[in-house]
């Protein structure tokens, strides 16, 4: 069994007196460095030390935020250590279930597969939650205002291609220990097979996900240009109203000596029947193509 240290924010200091002497110093400055958003997740194997970074995006639904929670896996064959970082704003992956598992002296590589197994269940939740966002999105699409809605289609785009850019690098990296492409002791590549098949389902999943907003977006602009044909349809209806009124006023605003209805002596009630009757007929007509 080995000895298991678990940091949370921690300093240079404290990472370099718990990390094992032949660590890179790189590495030790890295895991002592505040949260880093712009971290991607990697597996790596220097000499004979497991380095693991992994990155668990998190959504906090009262505020509408994402956050990214890295935790670092350093094991040895004696010594395991993590590292937990709290994002700006947030709070740092919890490994109290990993602890309750596990116990205080676990094996170092079992702590890695039980913590990658922990992360892989926080891409589930997660994507489980944004699926909510997006049914709520779905069901005021119709009865929102229009700013909103584009607001929060951009929202849950963001955060799908953040999720996007911390799955894919954790998926290969639980590969690269699938495939044997890191040393894992006496630990079989297989047991990693459950992670990366959840990583995997997670990225259909977030794949899935991506469509809906897609369409999403798609029905907003369709929307949007039902409206837009609407109003063109009203004015179109007004601007035609008035254009044959105007027309009849202008024809008898013309200053000739030889108009015989301007001599009528119901000459002017004449131009009102025509104006009524050419409006009843186009209203009639708009009726019929059910512009009104």
């Amino acid at each position: 069994m080995a000895r298991w240290v678990d940091l949370l924010d921690p300093d240079v200091a404290a990472v370099r007196a718990a990390c094992p002497a032949s660590i890179h110093q790189g590495i030790v400055q890295r895991l002592g460095a505040p949260p880093d958003p712009t971290v991607r997740p990697s597996v790596l194997e220097v000499g004979d030390v497991l380095v693991a970074t992994l990155v668990v995006p998190f959504v906090d639904r009262d505020r509408d935020k994402l956050f990214l929670q890295e935790v670092a896996i350093v094991a040895s064959g004696d010594t395991v250590l993590t590292v937990r970082k709290t994002p700006p704003g947030g709070h740092p992956f919890d490994l109290t279930p990993v602890r309750e598992a596990l116990g205080d002296d676990p094996a170092p590589l079992h702590v890695v597969h039980v913590v990658a197994d922990e992360v892989a269940e926080a891409f589930l939740d997660l994507l489980d939650a944004l699926d909510d966002e997006i049914e709520e999105l779905e069901d005021g699409i119709d009865t929102w205002p229009a700013e909103r809605i584009r607001t929060r289609i951009q929202e849950l785009r963001r955060d799908v291609l953040t999720i996007r850019r911390t799955l894919a690098p954790t998926r290969d990296g639980i590969r690269k220990l699938l495939d044997g492409r890191v040393e894992l002791g006496d630990v079989p590549p297989s047991k990693f097979a459950d992670v990366h098949d959840k990583l995997l389902h997670a990225s259909e999943h977030l794949e899935y996900s991506r469509d809906l907003i897609a369409s999403l977006r798609d029905y907003q602009q369709s929307m949007i240009s039902t409206e837009q044909n609407e109003v063109v349809k009203r004015l179109t209806v007004i601007a035609s109203l008035l254009l044959f009124p105007t027309f009849v006023v202008g024809v008898y605003g013309q200053n000739f000596d030889h108009m015989p209805e301007l001599h009528w002596q119901l000459g002017y009630l004449f131009s009102w029947v025509v104006i009524a009757l050419g409006t009843l007929a186009q209203l009639a007509a708009f009726r019929r193509l059910r512009w009104i």
